[in-house]
């Protein structure tokens, strides 16, 4: 129904697709052991917790769905599934148990067999030492309100936000590859139980950027999130959008009428409004505030963002931490005498010395298309270890050798893609860095003496710039 209201293009026809969906379905009620458990691969091997789960999940998807699901399949499912404690093998660990014991309470309730008393005494057991995935799966199924409140509590807390989007700080045990957990599954997983529980919840939208700004290519990395979360983004669209977008936007900009829009039917196109910082500016001098109303008329869901493109009045600027801890290092390569830093943070750097730039990056949550950029001070000009004519610089003590530019970075030698070498600045590019700390550094040459004001270095998501971090502005004095 998504694709059809959005008339993705290259679709097969829908009766192509029926076609398909009920051949599953007979391919799964044909590998279901006797036992209602679904095994890997042939029926009559051992039934496996997860796939048994997952495809008495599937089932009952297509049964809400409208396909034709053959009642004792379901009912021989969901009996294993109200037992399945009892095919655990002796290998799971107790977060792995508990977390399968949820999901499978989750997949009773939503074929209307909820188990209120069970839910209750696992959670009550267990708590909040419940990973997300499987709090969030027994969500639905917990009707003490106490209880309730501390889920939306625990989601709350673990939610990692930016100024549009959010995503949720995971844990998992060592065993929970077989279950296929990860981050973004996680983030699908907590959506759905956000839509269903809290449908007023800011998260929501947030969770919906953090998960459409994490694709590649389209799409995420494997079967198990792209289905959990396709799952979710389908409960959004049914719970938010279902109404055909029919209204007339418009913006305010305390009393300048700023900017008019018409959407009519669903679209993925954006439209954009500049409003000159002058204009801010004299609405702020007016009347003391700058107040920015955004209003549509008419039904259907208006979205928005608000941001600002400006230049700082100084050229001292503080650190500044907006999803990224940045840090920048000179270091002498050949003598250490060679740089040196004085009381005030002014670094003295010997004419014509080689300098190791130290950049650090911390990220406190997954980023995607990162790009860290060190602008140099007009004194120093980067060495290229890509170039023939570029002198060998001895390896750090107890490091590597240099990497050369064009060199090996799929191997998981470096955190970036691609990397610059500019004459103004260096920049590093990555498009997908999980949350960590992340080191880069390069080599430079000392070459015009004088004394420089070094803007920042600066890290942000490229196409989400308000997700950023910066250092202070540095001053460097090149001389004897």
């Amino acid at each position: 129904d998504i694709l059809e209201a959005f008339d993705a293009q290259g679709l097969p026809e829908p009766q192509q697709l029926d076609v398909r969906v009920r051949a599953d379905i007979d391919r799964l009620v044909a590998l279901q052991n006797d036992n209602g458990g679904w095994p890997w691969f042939q029926k009559g091997r051992e039934s496996i917790p997860f796939q048994s789960i997952q495809a008495t999940h599937a089932l009952v998807l297509a049964r809400a769905a409208d396909y034709a699901v053959p009642q004792e399949t379901l009912d021989r499912a969901l009996a294993h599934l109200a037992s399945i404690e009892e095919h655990f093998p002796g290998t799971y660990s107790e977060s792995l148990r508990n977390t399968l014991s949820s999901y499978a309470l989750y997949v009773r309730n939503e074929a209307g067999r909820g188990d209120t008393a069970k839910a209750t005494a696992l959670y009550e057991r267990v708590g909040d030492d419940l990973d997300l995935d499987a709090l969030a799966w027994l969500w639905p199924s917990i009707v003490d309100v106490d209880a309730r409140v501390a889920i939306e509590r625990r989601f709350e807390n673990a939610a990692v936000e930016t100024a549009g989007a959010a995503v949720f700080a995971t844990d998992f045990a060592e065993d929970a590859f077989v279950i296929a957990q990860s981050e973004r599954r996680t983030d699908g997983i907590a959506l759905d139980a956000l839509i269903t529980e809290t449908p007023d919840s800011d998260l929501i939208p947030k969770v919906v950027n953090g998960l459409i700004g994490n694709q590649i290519k389209g799409r995420w990395r494997n079967v198990y999130e792209n289905s959990f979360i396709l799952l979710a983004l389908h409960r959004y669209f049914a719970t938010f959008e279902d109404v055909t977008p029919d209204f007339v936007a418009r913006v305010w900009l305390g009393d300048l009428y700023a900017a008019e829009s018409t959407f009519d039917g669903r679209t993925t196109e954006r439209v954009n409004t500049l409003v000159p910082m002058g204009e801010v500016i004299g609405q702020l001098v007016a009347t003391g505030e700058s107040t920015i109303v955004v209003a549509n008329e008419g039904v259907g869901r208006l979205y928005y963002r608000l941001g600002l493109t400006y230049a700082p009045d100084d050229l001292q600027l503080d650190p500044r931490d907006e999803g990224f801890v940045v840090e920048r290092v000179y270091e002498a390569v050949d003598d250490p005498a060679d740089v040196t830093r004085d009381p005030d943070g002014t670094w003295r750097i010997a004419a014509g010395a080689k300098v190791r730039v130290r950049l650090t990056m911390v990220a406190d949550a997954q980023r995607t298309s990162v790009a860290l950029v060190d602008p140099l001070p007009a004194g120093l000009e980067p060495l290229n270890p890509a170039l023939a004519v570029t002198s060998t610089t001895p390896p750090e003590e107890g490091g590597d050798d240099p990497i050369p530019l064009d060199c090996c970075w799929f191997w998981g030698w470096n955190w970036f893609e691609h990397q610059n070498l500019r004459d103004d600045r260096v920049e590093a590019f990555a498009s997908y860095l999980p949350g960590g700390t992340y080191e880069y550094t390069y080599i430079a040459r000392a070459t015009t003496p004088g004394e420089f004001v070094v803007p920042p270095t600066k890290a942000e998501e490229m196409y989400a710039p308000e997700v950023f971090g910066r250092t202070a502005s540095d001053r460097v004095v090149v001389g004897p």
